[in-house]
C-alpha cells in the first residue's frame, strides 16, 4: 500500500453549481485532484479544473496513456490493448501519488456509481478511499423534462446502448439508455422518448416524443450540442407503447431545446 495516501472519490454532476455541499467539503480538505488529459485543449478537463478553481484545490494532469486502437486487432489482441492502456494509466496515477503523497481527489462526471471505472481504478491502486456521490445523468434527465423514470409501481431498467436490444429482447419495456455514442432506433418507432445531450453543461439539448416523429430532430440536436461545447454526452429514456397506444403520456410538456444552465 502506497504511504501515506487518501484518495476521495468526488461525483461533481456536470461541473461547480452541482458540486453538492458533502462533496464541497470532501474537496475543501484534498490537497490536490488528479485527472487525465486526452489532448492540450481537451474540453472536458476545462470542467474538472472549472470544479478545482471553485473549492481552491490544485488540480494535477498527466497524460492519457496512448492505447493501440489498430482496426485489425482481433479480440485477444483489443483486450491486450485495453489491458496494457490501463496498466498504464494505473502507473501514471501512482507516479504522482507516491511523490506526492497526502489527500487526492479523482473527480466524477455525474455520479460514480453509474458506468464510471474509477472506483475500480482506485481501488486497483490498493490507497484508502471514500466516495462521494454526484447528481447523475439519469436525475437530470428525470428532472430537465419534468418526468418520473417510471410507471407507477414499475421498474426502470439502466443500461448501455450497447446492451439496448438484447435487453429489450429480454423483455425491459421502460429503459435509461446511457454511453450511447449516437444509436440506432431503428425497431422502436412506436416507442417514447426522452433524450438529453450536455445536461446542466454548455450545449444542453432535450428531445422528447414518439421515436418516429423526433429521431430526426435528435440527430440534429446531438450535432449542435456538441458543435456548441465542443464535446457531447447524452443519453435517453425509452419507453414501450402500452397496450398497442402510442406509448405517450402527454406527461412531459413535448420536445424542448433545452436552456445552457444545469448539469447532469
Amino acid at each position: 500500500m502506497i504511504e501515506p495516501v487518501e484518495v476521495r472519490v468526488v461525483g461533481f454532476g456536470m461541473g461547480p453549481q452541482h458540486v453538492t455541499p458533502e462533496a464541497a467539503g470532501a474537496l475543501a480538505g484534498c490537497d490536490y485532484a488528479l485527472a487525465v488529459s486526452k489532448r492540450d485543449d481537451d474540453p472536458l478537463l476545462a470542467v474538472r479544473r472549472a470544479v478545482c478553481e471553485a473549492h481552491g484545490v490544485e488540480l494535477v494532469v498527466v497524460p492519457d496513456p496512448e492505447r493501440d486502437r489498430s482496426p485489425g486487432l482481433d479480440r485477444a489482441g483489443y483486450e491486450g490493448a485495453v489491458a496494457d492502456w490501463y496498466a498504464a494509466r494505473l502507473a501514471a496515477y501512482r507516479s504522482v501519488l507516491t511523490e506526492r503523497g497526502g489527500v487526492c481527489a479523482f473527480l466524477v462526471w455525474g455520479d460514480p456509481s453509474l458506468y464510471d471505472g474509477t472506483i475500480r481504478i482506485v481501488r486497483d491502486l490498493a490507497v484508502p478511499y471514500d466516495v462521494l456521490p454526484g447528481i447523475s445523468a439519469p436525475q437530470m434527465l428525470a428532472a430537465r423534462h419534468g418526468i418520473v423514470l417510471h410507471d407507477v409501481g414499475q421498474p426502470v431498467h439502466v443500461t448501455t446502448a450497447r446492451r439496448l436490444r438484447a435487453d429489450v429482447a429480454a423483455g425491459q419495456r421502460n429503459v435509461v439508455v446511457m454511453l450511447t455514442g449516437g444509436v440506432d432506433l431503428e425497431g422502436f418507432e412506436d416507442w417514447t422518448i426522452w433524450w438529453g445531450a450536455n445536461l446542466g453543461g454548455a450545449g444542453e439539448r432535450l428531445v422528447s416524443g414518439l421515436v418516429r416523429d423526433v429521431v430526426e430532430d435528435i440527430g440534429a440536436a446531438r450535432v449542435a450540442a456538441k458543435a456548441e461545447a465542443g464535446w457531447v454526452m447524452d443519453l435517453f429514456l425509452l419507453r414501450a407503447p402500452v397496450d398497442g397506444s402510442d406509448g405517450s403520456d402527454g406527461g412531459d410538456g413535448g420536445d424542448a431545446e433545452g436552456s445552457d444552465d444545469g448539469a447532469a
